[in-house]
């Protein structure tokens, strides 16, 4: 059964090129890819350079294990090291925010992120690609969540990722 999948992706080491890299190979794993713009936001936890973030939707009917496994793939391939978790630059972060409907807590998955309604960088990108799309505790759409969230206090930014 084909599920609905978000990732929410990230760096700031290298940002655009890392962006870029794995955007591409997201299409070649799962193929088509719907993007939201790209927003640089201060990094949130530490003092470091600024994010730049998207969100990346596309469906596959890969298990939510086999995508989370991608994604841990990608990161480490970009040169992502175990001491680069948590509040802490990286050159790649990417984390399957939502699978489907589905919920766990499981430490490899947790999914719903609870980053979806607390970042304006993960949140806004959402509403603006997935306005409709419910979230699967609260039952709310993107496009509510988004409404009420406190924008003013975080402005989303966008960046190209031209050179």
């Amino acid at each position: 059964m084909a599920v609905r999948v978000f990732v929410s992706g990230g760096s700031n080491i290298d940002a655009k090129n890392n962006v870029r890299r794995a955007v591409a190979e997201l299409k070649k794993e799962f193929g088509e890819l719907q993007l939201s713009a790209v927003y640089r936001s201060p990094a949130v936890g530490f003092d470091g350079d600024d994010f730049l973030n998207l969100i990346i939707g596309f469906t596959t009917e890969r298990s939510a294990h086999d995508c989370a496994a991608v994604m841990s793939r990608l990161e480490g391939e970009a040169g992502r090291t175990d001491e680069q978790h948590g509040f802490t630059a990286r050159p790649l972060d990417l984390d399957m925010v939502l699978y489907g409907d589905l919920i766990d807590d499981d430490q490899v998955l947790r999914v719903p992120r609870d980053d979806v309604d607390k970042y304006a960088f993960v949140l806004g990108p959402l509403a603006e690609i997935a306005p409709e799309f419910h979230h699967p505790v609260s039952g709310k759409t993107m496009a509510e969540l988004w409404a009420v969230f406190d924008q003013k206090s975080s402005p989303l930014l966008r960046e190209s990722l031209d050179d």
